[in-house]
């Protein structure tokens, strides 16, 4: 296998395992509230970055994994759980 095959493979097994961590502590924090539309815009954000990484030989695994990381960041602190707390804070 080619460098660029295997480091395309370990970014697709880090976004899925990211994308299943948020999965389940969104559905154990709140089943009956659980944030589809986050968990698809996850998604389609780890195939935008997994598709990049694929095309471009200059993307390097370590940045396409802290871009995601990051994404992946941003899109939680938009859940409801995330907002509640921060509004239970500041006020």
């Amino acid at each position: 296998m080619k460098k660029s095959t295997i480091s395309t493979l370990l970014l697709s097994a880090f976004i899925v395992l990211i994308t299943a961590s948020f999965g389940y502590a969104s559905y154990e924090v709140s089943p009956n509230n659980f944030p589809f539309f986050h968990l698809g815009c996850l998604v389609i954000g780890g195939m935008i970055i997994t598709s990049l990484k694929s095309k471009y030989s200059g993307l390097h695994l370590s940045e396409a994994i802290g871009s995601f990381a990051l994404y992946s960041v941003l899109i939680a602190l938009f859940t409801s759980p995330v907002v509640n707390t921060i509004k239970s804070i500041v006020s």
